[in-house]
């Protein structure tokens, strides 16, 4: 099995698991946060997609779909174009209110399209390809890739639970 088949496999996994976390919530659902400073099941998707559509596009050289496919303006949130989430406070967060799980699938099922396209272009020689330096060791794409994966299931796991909490409340 190549790299590139195993990280196919792992990139599913998380496209799995998104439906997974959102089919079937109502508005309230989607966006009610367990306490004042949680996140909602809303903000932990978007946020996931966020950083994978930013990371995998920036490591391929390619424009996010957030922007190229018009996300941004299909969500409609009070933020910056560019915002992935990271470091939100909890106002922040409570700006990423979304009214449809498909539009969350949707742009996961978008996202995941775009980095399927160039995980399988990849050789083994490829992933050894330093994309950013400001880290000691310099990232590889490789490390890169696991690093979203790591990121994009920790999150995805974490709206799960949210979503049964929510559920059972």
């Amino acid at each position: 099995m190549h790299a590139k088949d195993i990280l196919t496999d792992a990139y599913s996994r998380i496209q799995e698991e998104v439906h997974a976390a959102v089919e079937g919530l109502t508005p309230d659902a989607l966006n009610a946060r367990p306490s004042d400073d949680a996140n909602s099941v809303s903000w932990l998707v978007w946020h996931l997609t966020r950083v994978q559509d930013d990371h995998v596009a920036d490591a391929a050289g390619l424009e996010q779909v957030w922007l190229s496919q018009d996300w941004e303006k299909r969500f409609g949130l009070d933020l910056p174009r560019r915002d992935t989430g990271y470091g939100h406070s909890s106002a922040k967060v409570a700006k990423v209110r979304v009214d449809s799980a498909d539009l969350l699938t949707g742009y996961y099922d978008a996202v995941h399209e775009q980095t399927l396209e160039f995980v399988h272009g990849l050789t083994a020689k490829d992933l050894e390809r330093i994309v950013d330096e400001r880290w000691d060791p310099p990232v590889t794409l490789g490390v890169r890739l696991v690093s979203v994966l790591s990121d994009d299931l920790q999150h995805v796991g974490q709206a799960a639970y949210v979503r049964g909490l929510v559920q059972r409340a």
